[in-house]
């Protein structure tokens, strides 16, 4: 098999593209190198096309081996035939090679297998003969023996063959695998008597949909729901109509009346017995396999939108922590997070200081001339807020609402621990809340995706599959903005193409050890940094106070002599190209089409703007101040909110109350929309009308169709 050949053709790609790409990936790119570096050699691939071909390389890989297993295992047992042979190298699935090796496979021992044991798959082979038996009952007269009382024995052991034969039949898992995709409904209902702690699932008491267009998020609460004990799950197809397909497959055509109720008979034992359960089990993992798919991609969109969020870039913040009881934890942070000191105060009930919270908190702002506030948006987030308009603080120090999903994860982690061992988990939580407002991709890296919250059911999908799909989320948006090699953490230098946590681990060692880097050449004297991990991440990596400009630009160090060339052409020194416009312009990009348009052109962007970083500036969202609590509400109300999550049946909207509105899907637009990130995004500040509120379940529906 030609794994590239196959790859192309199931990926759209050109077969060019992609057997380059696919020699990069064996050499030890990686995506986001190839993706940046070597467009002229992939053709110009994207890093969605460079990820889907090393998926589907790597996915056909696994097959092959499976195919070279199968193929040893028949040869070993002398089963292995020219036709067989064939099949396999024609078979493009997993479970179109299984079909091929299930008649072969070692079995327990079945019916049939004892059948076989008491030599009666001869007269099975009899029954299934083109004449078939006018008379089965004197042909298994034949059979009667030693453990074969009756030729009706005989025959029942006959026809436990024939239905193995049945389940077996390549064509008819086929049949049934297409009927199943095109029919099957699932239907739920609530386990008896468990109907109080079935609450949560009360949209599936009674629920029944085609399971060919059933939503990811659906498939996935069903599932929940069983594996809960709460709900009761069962598959339907016609089974009459599949039965009768099958046996006019099986029935020879002219064969006897008696040898067809035989047959018939057994079709039919064979499909309800060991068909329809073999099937039934596998389309079930295609099934759950699809709504994973579905739900990591959301999460992980999700979660690109969140790690690439606007960073507040040169300010120095105070993060609170809020609290009622136990007050709020106050930090303060210089530009690059540095604590610079901590304390709590107690504006909120039950104490409600807010004489000594206001002396504290303005103490802290002008000692460290502090100019923007990171505030959580949890517990007593609004009666803060509440807190710093009527001191008057937020009138000359914005105040920015945090998310603090995950923050709790952090604050307990050995990181946090090793980078505050002398300060309590309050304390590393509001640090981790500021570091989000300065730079929210450097901060969240630290923490597991999964608890970041912005997913759907993702306790429930395929957990490797979600780790891989995360991580290498996580990974592009890292190496999209870059990191400065003199002040990004371990976690973050890991995501680096090339990197990894071992030798990021080794690089802060080596910084901390002999100062910051000069360069970005001074990298190869890290122990065990050699050329390899060199190229493969030194274009992601910036070092600001470089005597080379290169150095803090998307420009490769393997580029750098093409600058070098355009500068001697133009009479200039390279120090003059960063940002200078009017020297760019001159540039004739032609002169270098020996070294790659895609590369020239990338260089003169880079040119233009040194060091950019694809983020935009952070914006704060001011809520209702009216609004505290869901009995404010009323219906017909428009009220500003933020997005936090986006599901596949629409997003949650942070309205500045504990609750947060549903956006319903159908919300969103007149129109019918399939995905509702193609509407909002997370982060995205908007005006959303109240349409319903549920104070029992404490729940909000929200809707954006008739607002402008």
């Amino acid at each position: 098999m030609d794994i590239i050949a196959l790859a192309a053709a199931n990926t759209g790609l050109p077969l060019p593209n992609v057997r380059a790409t696919a020699a990069l990936l064996a050499g030890g790119d990686t995506v986001p190198f190839i993706s940046r570096y070597r467009k002229e050699v992939t053709g110009n691939l994207d890093e969605v096309a460079v990820r889907v071909v090393e998926t589907e390389i790597a996915r056909l890989t696994l097959l092959d081996e499976r195919r070279k297993a199968i193929t040893a295992a028949l040869a070993e047992q002398g089963n292995l035939t020219d036709d067989i042979m064939r099949r396999l190298d024609a078979a493009t699935t997993m479970s179109a090679l299984e079909d091929i090796y299930l008649p072969y496979r070692p079995k327990r021992r079945t019916r049939a297998t004892v059948a076989r044991e008491r030599g009666l798959e001869p007269l099975a082979k009899m029954l299934m003969s083109a004449a078939g038996l006018s008379d089965p009952a004197a042909a298994a007269a034949r059979f009667v023996k030693d453990g074969i009382a009756t030729p009706d024995e005989a025959l029942a052991g006959a026809c436990d063959i024939v239905a193995e034969w049945v389940s077996e039949s390549t064509r008819a898992r086929n049949g049934l695998r297409g009927r199943f995709r095109r029919e099957a409904s699932l239907r739920s209902s609530v386990v008896k008597g468990k109907e109080a702690e079935a609450a949560t699932f009360r949209n599936y008491a009674s629920f029944t949909h085609r399971l060919g267009n059933i939503a990811s998020h659906q498939y996935l609460a069903l599932r929940r729901g069983e594996a809960e004990g709460l709900l009761k799950l069962s598959v339907s197809v016609n089974d009459e109509e599949a039965v009768d397909g099958i046996s006019s497959w099986f029935i020879p055509k002219g064969s006897a009346p008696a040898s067809r109720r035989l047959i018939a008979g057994a079709v039919a034992d064979g499909y309800k017995r060991l068909l329809r359960p073999s099937i039934e089990t596998e389309m079930a993992g295609e099934w759950k396999e699809k709504a994973d798919a579905s739900a990591i991609s959301l999460f992980a969109d999700n979660l690109r939108q969140l790690l690439l969020a606007a960073p507040l870039r040169g300010r120095r913040i105070v993060a609170i922590d809020p609290g009622f009881r136990t007050g709020c934890k106050i930090v303060a942070l210089d530009e690059s997070g540095t604590l610079l000191a901590d304390s709590v105060i107690y504006p909120n009930e039950p104490r409600r200081d807010t004489v000594g919270a206001m002396r504290v908190l303005m103490g802290m702002i002008d000692e460290y001339d502090i100019n923007a506030i990171a505030l959580g948006d949890r517990t007593a987030s609004r009666e803060t807020e509440a807190f710093l308009k009527s001191s008057g603080i937020s009138d000359f120090v914005d105040v920015f609402v945090v998310s603090e999903n995950g923050a709790s994860v952090y604050s307990a982690s050995d990181l946090a621990r090793s980078e505050f061992p002398d300060k309590d988990v309050t304390v590393r939580g509001a640090v981790s809340i500021g570091r989000r407002l300065i730079d929210p991709l450097a901060e969240l890296v630290k923490i597991d995706p999964k608890s970041i919250g912005v997913g759907q059911y993702q306790h429930d999908v395929d957990q490797t599959a979600l780790r891989d799909a995360l991580d290498f989320t996580v990974m592009s948006c890292v190496n999209l903005v870059g990191v400065d090699l003199n002040t990004a953490s371990p976690q973050l230098l890991a995501y680096i193409a090339g990197i990894g946590k071992t030798m990021a681990a080794r690089i802060v060692e080596y910084r901390t050890a002999n100062g910051p880097f000069a360069s970005r050449a001074d990298l190869l004297r890290v122990p065990r940094l050699g050329e390899k991990i060199f190229r493969q991440a030194a274009g992601f990596l910036r070092v600001p106070g470089s005597a080379n400009p290169l150095d803090n630009t998307g420009i490769h160090p393997e580029s750098y002599h093409i600058v070098e060339r355009m500068a001697s052409d133009l009479g200039a020194a390279v120090s003059e190209f960063p940002a200078n416009a009017a020297l760019i312009d001159r540039i004739d990009a032609a002169r270098y089409d020996e070294f790659g348009s895609e590369t020239v052109a990338d260089i003169i962007d880079e040119l233009r703007k040194p060091g950019r970083d694809p983020r935009t500036d952070a914006a704060n969202v001011a809520f209702d101040d009216s609004i505290h609590s869901i009995n404010d509400l009323a219906i017909g109300m428009v009220v500003p909110g933020k997005v936090n999550n986006i599901t596949a049946f629409g997003a949650f909207v942070d309205i500045g109350i504990k609750e947060n509105g549903l956006l319903h899907v159908s919300q969103m637009a007149a129109r019918r929309v399939a995905n509702p990130g193609e509407i909002v995004k997370i982060n995205q500040r908007l005006m959303v009308k109240i349409i319903d509120i549920d104070l029992d379940r404490h729940r909000i529906s929200l809707s954006i169709k008739d607002l402008p």
